[in-house]
């Protein structure tokens, strides 16, 4: 069976509405997680097929480059754009949906994909998950997902460099 190009699975507000609206009719069950997955790596791909498991659809939100270059992670992040970012996403199998926002949270993001599971990395532990509200308040639930020891973007960027 021929699969559609991965980018088919990169969406625009309004395209993700049309399929939002598709799973939500058909009973789907939809998991949400979100970040700027920079340098994809072993610990993103296990993540994220994690959360994938959680529900039938999962549905990422990625950082733009601008929103990356305001979370403080240095001058040269993003290293890759976020085109490039997005289309190595929308290639994983167990990826749905891709969308790419440029806010400083995915807050706006979260109330418009109304989804039933929110995902975050366990290191958000306790850190208050944005989005966390509005999942609950229709009945959903936020899951901390383990991260993978040693695998960071951070830390790949070291090694490089050294």
């Amino acid at each position: 069976m021929k699969h559609p190009h991965p980018t088919k699975k990169l969406h625009t507000k309004e395209t993700l509405d049309e399929a939002l609206f598709g799973w939500h009719r058909d009973a789907k069950k939809i998991v949400f997680t979100n970040g700027c997955f920079d340098i994809l790596h072993r610990g993103h791909v296990e993540y994220l097929h994690k959360a994938s498991q959680l529900g039938d659809v999962l549905v990422v939100g990625l950082n733009s480059d601008e929103s990356v270059r305001r979370l403080g992670k240095g001058p040269e992040r993003p290293i890759q754009d976020e085109m490039t970012r997005a289309t190595i996403l929308t290639a994983l199998g167990f990826v749905d949906a891709v969308i790419i926002f440029g806010e400083d949270t995915p807050y706006e993001l979260i109330r418009f994909v109304s989804p039933h599971v929110l995902v975050k990395g366990a290191d958000w532990r306790g850190k208050g998950v944005v989005g966390e509200d509005i999942v609950a308040s229709k009945g959903g639930e936020t899951i901390l997902i383990d991260v993978v020891e040693g695998f960071s973007t951070t830390n790949i960027v070291k090694k490089i460099r050294q």
